[in-house]
């Protein structure tokens, strides 16, 4: 061993002890954010860019229907882009600021102004997440139970889908990952038996939120839409569910919105989770959400991660749409 030995060990091991110091600190922190509105890379300036008219001459009527048919492939709706474009026209812009302005105003005001805060002010708060299949409910699960997690909050996850097969395993997986407690049940056996299971559970820990996830029911299976009443029945107890979170896959568009009518004729769904927006340009799918449903769009997901679900923001979201490309 030569003289310069400990000095070199001594330089890695400070090296070592500084990038440990590094990580723990990134986990802590957890990864950076990136601004939600980069995020909906397939949204951003799908709007902003359908209003590059010849504005010196006036906007002509091919003008008014290319914006037309921009906010239709959005999929804001045809009663809601009739509107807005009505709107426009009547306000006569006379610039690119200024129509931006206009398009703005209109597109916020067809978005509802209903809280959208999770409403978890019990001793022991309830939220009940209900969705078709494949629309990301357990990763919504997963990523609500992280998220209240990180604001301090003691979670246990109730696993009532007990209809599709490893779905338990699943939630399981999951909940492991975000390091809460869950509760599951027999496949095949009664969901509502593992909603009191889980309540019960949650009383004897003194934990702060329950969230049950539900089978991907299918529309038009009266027997299990009978079932979801009869859990949201056991979660409400002698009061109420605080939350009944409905899950709905953007990419879906318009025909998503004709699956989950009849969960909201069902229970008292209190708010959407929009889920997959970074992966469509549809993003006017928002504002079809909140016009026909009439629920507020609570959270937006944006990705697999843990930290890839964000309260919706309405004026963030529509800078997003209408921002030059």
């Amino acid at each position: 061993m030569n003289a310069q030995t400990p000095i070199v060990l001594g330089v890695v091991v400070v090296v070592l002890i500084l990038i440990g110091v590094y990580v723990f600190w990134r986990r802590s922190k957890g990864a950076t954010p990136v601004e939600p509105i980069r995020r909906l890379y397939k949204t951003v300036g799908v709007l902003g860019a359908a209003l590059g008219g010849p504005w010196d001459s006036g906007l002509d009527d091919s003008d008014w229907a290319e914006i037309s048919e921009v906010l239709l492939a959005a999929d804001v709706g045809v009663e809601a882009s009739t509107r807005i474009v009505r709107g426009l026209r009547s306000a006569k812009p006379e610039s690119l600021d200024d129509a931006r302005g206009h398009l703005a105003r209109l597109l916020r005001s067809e978005l509802d102004d209903a809280p959208r805060m999770l409403r978890l002010d019990g001793e022991l708060s309830i939220v009940v997440i209900v969705g078709v299949n494949g629309t990301g409910k357990t990763t919504t699960v997963a990523k609500l139970s992280y998220r209240l997690k990180e604001e301090g909050k003691s979670v246990i996850i109730g696993a009532a889908d007990t209809f599709r097969a490893a779905a338990g395993e699943q939630l399981e997986i999951w909940a492991r990952r975000v390091g809460v407690d869950i509760v599951t049940g027999q496949e095949g056996g009664d969901p509502a038996a593992v909603v009191f299971d889980t309540i019960s559970a949650a009383k004897g820990r003194h934990a702060d939120i329950v969230i049950i996830d539900t089978a991907g029911r299918l529309h038009g299976k009266k027997n299990l839409m009978g079932e979801l009443k009869k859990i949201y029945k056991v979660a409400a107890g002698d009061g109420e569910v605080d939350e009944v979170l409905l899950v709905l896959d953007a990419t879906a568009g318009q025909n998503g919105l004709a699956q989950v009518r009849e969960f909201v004729e069902t229970i008292p769904v209190s708010g959407i989770v929009l889920t997959k927006l970074d992966g469509t340009a549809k993003g006017g799918i928002v504002i079809a959400v909140e016009k026909e449903l009439g629920i507020p769009v609570k959270f937006i997901g944006l990705g697999e991660g843990l930290d890839d679900m964000e309260p919706f923001d309405p004026d963030s979201f529509i800078s997003a749409l209408l921002e030059e490309s």
